[in-house]
């Protein structure tokens, strides 16, 4: 599990829940117990789809059917037919690119590591979120199974960063302890356990305004933020060498990468607004003005992360852009929940990002699938 220690970062600890609460909230009459908790009502009529909602519902959390939300069921089905894995994807000429002395200039070395060692924790970040915390409170079943795929890929993620690092034969430490060792990145991830604190207590429990807003204030942090905007400074980055017939290998995952995250994101989206429009009396003022303010203040910690990651630019990519790119994406996050924008009209510097999401799974891996796989650390070198 990520942790961070008090000496480390001087907030709040992981943003997770470590445990059910044994008992349920006094008071909370729409907590939905355990199955083990409860004594199976034998006289309980069925499910109807209008007994179903997203928080504090009443309803059998165990049965699946009839479906209320499509929209969840079938971004679970997109999930299944996205399935992939990194070993599939051949690293040899990343490899070569990687040992040759020339191959890659230094500021696009630092690059790469940075991006690595930021994904690196940070998949695993999400994962925990999702499995320990976010499905706790989520009592819509259909979501509840998106979760579960999406989970999984989170730890697909984690997997294509391992076999990344061991197939260039990287400093395992450096790159997985970044999240504690560099500025930029630890400011990071000092901001998501600030705006996920709630979920670390195992006592918390929907079913209050304040609680329920504070669980929405959340899937926000998590989905429009953590997921949402600060993984596509990291994947311009890639993607562009990979335009430039550079790190292939790595560019190819990132690629799968981004279209799970593209689908992680749009669950997310729809989860908020329903969320919203069965609990209108939480989308106050007050509160859509803190949201902006969170998404103006992530999006200013990614341009750092930009700034630190690239100080001098490559090859059609550059730290400047970086941040340009990140006030669009943040005045689109805006616009996907009903906020007025939070930066200056801005147009998007890498309209072929859009592209990216487009890739052929079944073209590629049956073009590039790897027959023999060997890590870096097994090659030799002359």
């Amino acid at each position: 599990m990520l942790t961070w220690s008090d000496e480390e970062v001087e907030v709040e600890k992981i943003s997770v829940m470590p445990a059910v609460a044994e008992k349920p909230v006094v008071g909370l009459e729409s907590y939905v117990a355990p199955i083990s908790e409860t004594a199976i009502d034998r006289n309980g009529t069925r499910v109807r789809v209008d007994d179903k909602a997203m928080i504090n519902c009443r309803a059998d959390v165990n049965q699946l059917l009839p479906l209320k939300y499509k929209w969840a069921w079938e971004k679970y089905l997109s999930g299944c037919n996205n399935h992939w894995m990194p070993t599939e994807v051949s690293m040899q000429a990343d490899i070569a690119l990687w040992k040759s002395p020339n191959g890659l200039t230094p500021d696009e070395r630092r690059a790469i590591k940075r991006n690595l060692g930021f994904f690196a924790a940070s998949e695993s970040l999400v994962a925990n979120n999702i499995v320990l915390a976010i499905y706790r409170h989520l009592t819509n079943p259909e979501c509840r199974q998106y979760l579960l795929r999406q989970a999984f890929e989170e730890a697909v993620h984690t997997h294509t960063f391992q076999y990344i690092v061991e197939s260039l034969g990287l400093n395992e430490g450096e790159l997985f302890n970044m999240y504690r060792e560099v500025p930029s990145i630890t400011e990071k991830a000092a901001w998501a356990m600030k705006y996920t604190q709630s979920l670390a207590d195992a006592a918390f429990s929907t079913g209050t305004a304040v609680k329920d807003r504070d669980f929405l204030r959340d899937l926000i942090a998590f989905y429009v933020v953590f997921e949402g905007m600060w993984f596509y400074t990291g994947f311009a980055q890639i993607l562009s060498l990979g335009r430039r017939n550079k790190m292939v290998g790595i560019a190819e995952q990132y690629q799968y990468i981004l279209r799970d995250e593209s689908i992680h994101l749009n669950f997310g989206i729809d989860v908020i607004n329903q969320i919203k429009a069965e609990n209108p009396g939480l989308w106050s003022s007050e509160f859509q003005d803190e949201v902006s303010g969170m998404l103006r203040s992530a999006a200013e910690l990614e341009a750092a992360y930009g700034r630190d990651t690239m100080p001098n630019g490559f090859l059609g990519l550059s730290a400047v852009l970086c941040e340009q790119y990140m006030h669009f994406i943040a005045n689109r996050r805006c616009a996907q929940i009903g906020l007025a924008p939070v930066f200056a009209k801005t147009e998007n510097p890498f309209p072929w990002m859009s592209e990216a999401m487009d890739l052929k799974k079944e073209k590629n891996f049956f073009e590039t699938r790897v027959i023999e796989y060997q890590t870096g650390g097994s090659l030799g070198w002359d």
